[in-house]
């Protein structure tokens, strides 16, 4: 894989699925805004070029040692949709319940001293609600269709119409919920400083912030494979048949 810096960032991690860690560690966004140049996106992060050229090369060389990473452009959809399922959508449900009881524990006894707080816990409980009622339209709308589409592709049977008119339809409003999920999450971390906890914060406190910058890793990685792979892939194949 070549890396310059006209590629796009979604570009990039579509190429190397190990760059979108490089991204999330340089706070360089890749699933809502991947459309943009790399050039473009390190000026905008205010990053050295160089340096961020250095870190993918570092990463894509590391991961062809390890080769775990799945190459989700070309796989089965329905093994994608599997897997978003199983391990995105599940690590989503399981957080937002572990997280709702740790945010009131903390926003009980730090609230008064650290006001932010309850602005980071109402940002949450929003994101929680519109991500719980997605991911349900996706489990059960959705995706079911993408699936029943590739396997009517595969033993080359006509497809059956959806009862949403076209695949592109849900789609966008899919993607124009990652982009409110995507906002969320930026007011999320920028109420928190960076998700960076004060000198008088105790152990829930600290588990908390970090805990919260995990499931935004993990909720960009979920949207990018959502917004670079599956989505295109089932409209173009949709419109092949």
């Amino acid at each position: 894989m070549s890396i310059t810096a006209e590629k796009t960032v979604r570009e990039l991690a579509l190429e190397n699925p190990a760059a979108t860690r490089v991204f999330e560690k340089l706070g360089i966004d890749y699933c809502c805004g991947g459309n943009k140049s790399l050039e473009e996106a390190c000026r905008t992060a205010n990053l050295p070029m160089d340096e961020v050229l250095d870190s993918l090369e570092m990463a894509e060389q590391s991961a062809r040692a390890v080769q775990k990473d799945r190459n989700w452009p070309t796989e089965l959809l329905a093994d994608l949709v599997a897997h978003i399922n199983s391990t995105h959508h599940k690590y989503t449900r399981e957080e937002i319940a572990r997280l709702g009881p740790l945010f009131d524990k903390v926003c009980s006894v730090h609230g008064n001293n650290h006001p932010e707080l309850q602005h980071v816990r109402a940002s949450f409980r929003g994101l929680a609600q519109e991500l719980t009622t997605h991911m349900m339209k996706e489990e059960m709308v959705l995706f079911p269709y993408i699936v029943r589409m590739e396997e009517a592709v595969i033993q080359r049977e006509p497809v059956l119409p959806p009862p949403f008119g076209s695949v592109e339809n849900p789609v966008a409003m899919m993607m124009h919920e990652h982009d409110s999920a995507g906002e969320a999450l930026r007011a999320m971390r920028q109420a928190s400083a960076g998700y960076t906890f004060p000198g008088d914060a105790c152990i829930s406190y600290q588990t908390l912030y970090k805990a919260l910058a995990d499931f935004e890793a993990d909720l960009h990685q979920h949207i990018h494979l959502e917004n670079n792979i599956l989505f295109p892939r089932a409209i173009e194949m949709e419109r092949g048949h």
